[in-house]
């Protein structure tokens, strides 16, 4: 559990200078910020509705997810954050 806290925590500050200054955001460092955003829009191209505002039908420019989108994308990579985080635990626990 610990070490998925400080997983989660590692990626809230790379997020972060994000929302301070927004040239951060063409960095490669904050690709890794943008990647759950992006599985939302990947899902929505697989079939999973009600993630995009509109449907997806927003122009020109990218649709922000949802509530729901947002929630889901959320469960869906911290899920996936803490099995990598119980398997990295097991694989280091010392053998009894």
């Amino acid at each position: 559990m610990t070490f998925f806290l400080i997983a989660c925590a590692g990626l809230a500050l790379i997020a972060l200078p994000g929302f301070f200054w927004p040239a951060y955001a063409e960095s490669p460092v904050a690709l890794l910020a943008t990647v759950p955003y992006l599985s939302g829009l990947l899902l929505h191209r697989l079939g999973v509705p009600g993630l995009l505002v509109n449907n997806g039908a927003c122009g020109w420019g990218w649709c922000p997810l949802t509530t729901f989108g947002w929630t889901l994308v959320a469960l869906l990579w911290l899920g996936a954050l803490y099995g990598l985080c119980a398997l990295v635990a097991r694989a280091t626990r010392p053998s009894q």
